[in-house]
């Protein structure tokens, strides 16, 4: 059984994170508390992905917080990331997983309860739900479900469920109570004056729904 804790999961954005860099942003929002971090590049190539995705693993050595990447399983299995995260349009669950193996950590987006029905629980290990809210950090993400359609589509999925869109420390406790593991955030945390401060208050927020 792997061993993962979705509960602050932060996604990288290269153009949020430009001011300190995404290896400088994922160390300090580590520090702050942040469980999972994932790499998501649109524009680096493979190249560039493992490039930067080997930095963070070391940044990472010795925290405990696993290192994700988005949609390039190339660049996933170069780096020896812990995970890879895959869409609906990116690749076939099958597939993916064959090329990663068994051990490695894979995460599917679901957008509606159909999609998040029919996941594998042999071939995927968790689900990505959302958006809860349209986010300007993802032009073409799907129609927002919110809180209620986050607790339907967590319901559907036979995979633990972390939430993604728009979502900030003040959603945590409705995250959770939606049935979710966890939060991914971007823009609650990369782009922000103090990534550190900004990952503490989230974490903060859920000791106190996990007390």
């Amino acid at each position: 059984m792997k061993a993962f804790d979705l509960s602050l999961y932060l996604v990288l954005d290269p153009d949020l994170c430009a001011g300190i860099g995404m290896v400088e942003t994922a160390r300090l929002a580590i520090a702050g508390g942040a469980t999972m971090v994932q790499l998501r590049d649109k524009h680096a190539g493979t190249i560039g992905m493992i490039e930067t995705g080997r930095a963070l693993k070391q940044a990472l050595v010795g925290t405990g917080a696993l290192l994700i990447v988005n949609d390039d399983v190339e660049a996933a299995i170069a780096i020896g990331a812990d995970g890879l995260h895959i869409g609906q349009e990116d690749m076939d669950a099958m597939r993916a997983r064959a090329m990663v193996g068994p051990d490695v950590i894979l995460g599917l987006s679901v957008e509606n309860e159909a999609l998040a029905g029919a996941v594998d629980p042999d071939l995927i290990d968790y689900t990505g739900v959302g958006p809860v809210f349209a986010t300007p950090t993802k032009a073409d993400h799907k129609q927002p479900i919110g809180f209620d359609g986050l607790a339907r589509l967590v319901k559907a999925s036979p995979v633990p469920s972390v939430a993604i869109g728009g979502l900030k420390a003040d959603h945590v406790a409705q995250v959770f109570a939606a049935g979710a593991k966890g939060l991914a955030v971007v823009s609650a945390i990369c782009g922000t004056p103090d990534p550190e401060a900004a990952t503490r208050r989230i974490a903060a927020e859920i000791r106190k729904v996990s007390a």
